[in-house]
């Protein structure tokens, strides 16, 4: 049988006959003689021999099988495109592709990880010491002690206003520290902000520098102990906390001193947005819902610099942040919440003028016409 006609019987799937030999045909001559081969008793002659092929199935398998073609038709899309994203439901088989990470968060599947390993140990171990401690300390001391340690840091405020060429901003930062170390009892107290020195207190640091200058955020992360960040606010957050001890010397630049205080900080910090964060974890995506608040923060405060107030910005770390009208949300003591939403300004109507009396339509009352009767004639 010549290989044409053996690829075609193949092809066709035709059954051969039993005994596997293959039929003899005009095309394929019958079996020639080998020289050599073995006979019947066992020595080598130089008769014929047959040689048996294999017998074939009768139909060949499928290269393709059905289920898979029918799943490919239901899918739309062939089944070697499947990959480890697919979705069985029953029988069928959907193709399903990963979204991709947006454009400032690329690091997006190992922060969402990290954030809910985090929020996992804040609700265990965090969330309880933070309630017990707003439970415990009246407010008017928990707003002193972060008072306290935002004055603290009024140092490194100068600075990053002297780095941004406000020399006037810089020295009311000047002023609010002295007045708020001296008649604020260490910063206790914020007497800078009121009457009559109106002083109010602008956040700033070396990350705004950077973004004042337009340098760009960088990737977002949500990384451990440190919480939500970008890569501009890690390096000049890292460079502040470091600036900060050495700008205001002993006894801060202990680390028997400065440690206690940083728990203490973040933990105030902590206690202040427990009713945030439990609204932030409550949402259906609160990994993407936290992201966006910090990222929208931060913006805020970068388009503060430039004399720009961004609308609906709702505070989720730090004291005070300004609205759409120069203002910080405050309580009805006029002591600031850093911890509620902040309602942007809204101008109030201009009240229309009242319109004019309209007079009382005038009534017409017509007197009946008195006849004389006439008289009759003598």
């Amino acid at each position: 049988m010549s290989l044409t006609a053996a690829a075609v019987v193949l092809m066709m799937g035709s059954a051969l006959p039993e005994g596997g030999d293959l039929p003899q045909t005009d095309a394929a001559p019958a079996a020639q003689p080998v020289a050599g081969a073995p006979a019947a008793g066992g020595q080598v002659t130089g008769g014929p021999v047959s040689v048996p092929l294999p017998a074939f199935a009768a139909s060949p398998v499928p290269l393709i099988d059905p289920a898979a073609a029918a799943a490919e038709q239901q899918a739309g899309e062939p089944a070697s495109e499947q990959g480890a994203d697919n979705e069985t439901i029953g029988d069928d088989i959907l193709v399903t592709r990963r979204k991709p990470p947006p454009p400032g968060d690329p690091l997006e599947r190992i922060n969402e990880q990290s954030f809910k390993a985090v929020q996992a140990v804040d609700s265990a171990v965090v969330e309880p010491v933070a309630k017990a401690y707003n439970k415990g300390l009246p407010r008017p001391i928990r707003q002193g002690l972060r008072n306290f340690f935002t004055n603290l840091g009024e140092p490194v405020v100068f600075v990053a206003f002297l780095l941004e060429l406000k020399p006037g901003k810089a020295m009311e930062t000047v002023g609010r520290f002295a007045i708020n170390t001296t008649l604020g009892v260490g910063g206790v107290m914020d007497v800078a902000k009121r009457k009559p020195f109106h002083l109010p207190y602008r956040p700033n640091g070396l990350a705004n520098v950077l973004g004042y200058y337009g340098v760009g955020p960088g990737p977002y992360m949500y990384l451990p102990i440190i919480g939500p960040t970008t890569l501009r606010d890690l390096i000049g957050d890292s460079v502040d906390n470091l600036a900060s001890p050495a700008l205001l010397g002993k006894p801060f630049t202990k680390p028997e001193v400065a440690l206690p205080m940083i728990v203490l900080n973040q933990l105030g910090e902590r206690a202040a947005f427990d009713d945030e964060i439990n609204k932030i974890r409550k949402e259906d995506r609160p990994y993407a819902a936290y992201r966006e608040l910090y990222l929208r923060q931060r913006k805020a405060e970068i388009e503060a610099l430039h004399g720009r107030t961004l609308p609906d910005v709702v505070p989720v770390y730090g004291p005070r942040m300004p609205t759409a009208g120069g203002k910080t949300a405050q309580d009805p003591a006029g002591q600031e919440q850093a911890g509620q939403p902040v309602q942007p300004a809204v101008p109030e109507p201009a009240a229309e003028p009242a319109p004019a009396p309209v007079p009382a339509p005038v009534q017409m009352i017509s007197q009946p016409v008195i006849q004389p009767i006439p008289q009759p004639a003598a």
